[in-house]
């Protein structure tokens, strides 16, 4: 009996859940679905993938993209991050419609580990021009971004802030972007997480955003987690609102 297309991408996930699962004993450490990330890295040799679907509204415009992002720790202090958007398609104000693949980032992290509530982290970034000349900038963007995260009991902390040099800057606009994040999450239950975030991203001749993010995390035996949230703009320079799930995976054990 030939396979219902409409049920491949449950069935895709499915059996990359449960190859993950037979591989690996592990657990996850998620980035997503939060812009902060924390300062820790995946348990060395495991690569680690982060997947999902993004929706944008901001009045008539409509972006919707699928980030990816894939975590490499060689060390507990050092490790790789390679992501960008697998596909994008793009509505403006007025029905002007482009789509194609995103630009596609390197990361370079180290961590540094305190103790067993606090760590602090780097992370020095490439955002390579991979995209279709639409989507895209067409140049390399760099960033350096330091990382804070603490634990307060059952509170979990993870503050960013992070410098980035345009390599296209819009005109009369400055070629430095800065970004602010502070994210919490909280145990909900054994296997449920509730967090909450406030980011936003300031730039030289440009409104300055803000937006404030609510997201639940599924993680049963902490090998794998699916997110689900959304974030509304708080001024009239960010979006109206997104909505955002996704998922984290192990996908192999390399040493």
């Amino acid at each position: 009996m030939p396979i219902d297309k409409r049920h491949l991408g449950p069935l895709v996930l499915a059996l990359m859940l449960q190859n993950a699962f037979a591989a690996e004993d592990n657990g996850v450490n998620a980035y997503r679905p939060t812009v902060s990330n924390p300062a820790t890295l995946p348990t060395p040799g495991q690569l680690e993938l982060e997947f999902g679907g993004l929706h944008v509204k901001s009045g008539a415009a409509r972006d919707d993209s699928l980030p990816y992002l894939f975590k490499l720790a060689f060390t507990p202090e050092w490790g790789i991050l390679l992501g960008g958007d697998a596909y994008l398609w793009s509505r403006d104000e007025q029905g002007n419609r482009i789509h194609g693949a995103g630009d596609t980032t390197v990361t370079l992290k180290r961590a540094f580990l305190i103790n067993d509530t606090t760590a602090y982290g780097i992370e020095l970034g490439a955002k390579l021009p991979t995209a279709n000349a639409s989507p895209g900038s067409g140049k390399t963007d760099f960033t350096l971004s330091g990382i804070l995260s603490q634990d307060f009991g059952a509170v979990h902390w993870d503050a960013n802030l992070g410098a980035t040099r345009l390599g296209a800057p819009d005109s009369g606009t400055g070629r430095m972007q800065t970004g602010l994040s502070s994210s919490f999450s909280l145990p909900l239950s054994s296997d449920w997480t509730g967090m909450a975030e406030l980011s936003g991203v300031r730039q030289s001749g440009a409104p300055t955003t803000a937006q404030l993010l609510a997201a639940v995390s599924y993680s049963p035996g902490k090998r794998y987690a699916i997110d689900v949230g959304v974030a509304r703009g708080l001024n009239s320079a960010s979006q109206d609102w997104s909505f955002f799930t996704g998922f984290v995976i192990p996908v192999a054990r390399l040493w």
